[in-house]
């Protein structure tokens, strides 16, 4: 079998790397947690009829009118009630902070490791952070092993199959591989939606990489809004185009992965 090249090579990750792709999901479980937590304290206040009309929640002016609430509305509902809003709060609260431990974790492991050169190219793109590329790089690992065409569908952002004989019937994306690293991509998509005008914040990511990487990734920011458009012109489902575009978004990961210094 190795012979006829039937054998796949099997890629066993290094401590470093496990331990990196240990703390990027430790990150992902806290986020998922926080979003729990966050979600049981909205809707025991929805519940009871409180809405906030705010323009933006979970800030300091959420915050406040947590506590307003909590105050001066929630007394007369019973101490049980009282005693579930002060749960979730508390756990959200502790929930954040385990979070944001966990970023400036990240940060100083993406400013200085192994992962730094590729994490810094990676962010050529937009919609992908420090978070997001760090993730990326060490979830992918070794980004030799794929190509602009095999990469997709390790992610499992490809079109399922279903054909028989000379039909060829295409269904759902086939959400095979690295469930983390697709979520990613998908969310990253999103940002190239908008009208693409390089500003301070891509501009100081660029300096980070080098030339032949900022010029990569401000070529693939042009194009990726550019499908967007042709996308949005044709009526495309909204979902539908993210996923396109997170599917074109992984090649373009991995041409700057790939990338020499």
């Amino acid at each position: 079998m190795l012979k006829v090249d039937e054998l796949v090579a099997v890629r066993v990750p290094t401590i470093v790397k496990e331990s990196a792709r240990d703390l990027a999901r430790a990150r992902e479980d806290a986020r998922v947690q926080l979003m729990m937590c966050r979600h049981r304290l909205s809707k025991l206040l929805l519940r009871r009829n409180f809405n906030y009309d705010g323009s933006t929640c979970w800030g300091p002016t959420h915050e406040a009118w947590l506590r307003r609430i909590r105050k001066n509305e929630l007394t007369p509902l019973g101490t049980g009630t009282l005693a579930a809003f002060d749960a979730a709060f508390d756990a959200a609260t502790l929930g954040l902070a385990r979070r944001d431990r966990l970023d400036e974790q990240i940060s100083t492991m993406a400013a200085d490791s192994q992962f730094t050169p590729v994490t810094n190219r990676l962010y050529c793109l937009r919609g992908i952070n420090t978070l997001t590329g760090f993730a990326l790089a060490v979830e992918l690992g070794d980004w030799d092993r794929f190509t602009g065409r095999t990469i997709a569908s390790y992610l499992g952002l490809v079109p399922s199959e279903h054909s028989s004989g000379t039909t060829r019937s295409l269904g759902g994306i086939t959400k095979t591989g690295n469930t983390h690293a697709r979520r990613l991509l998908v969310e990253a998509a999103w940002h190239h939606k908008p009208l693409y005008r390089p500003g301070k914040t891509m501009t100081d990511r660029w300096a980070k990489a080098s030339t032949q990487a900022a010029a990569r990734g401000d070529a693939g920011n042009r194009r990726l809004n550019q499908r967007w458009n042709t996308l949005s012109s044709h009526k495309k489902k909204h979902t539908v185009a993210c996923t396109a575009i997170a599917r074109e978004l992984a090649g373009w990961c991995w041409s700057l992965a790939v990338m020499d210094d």
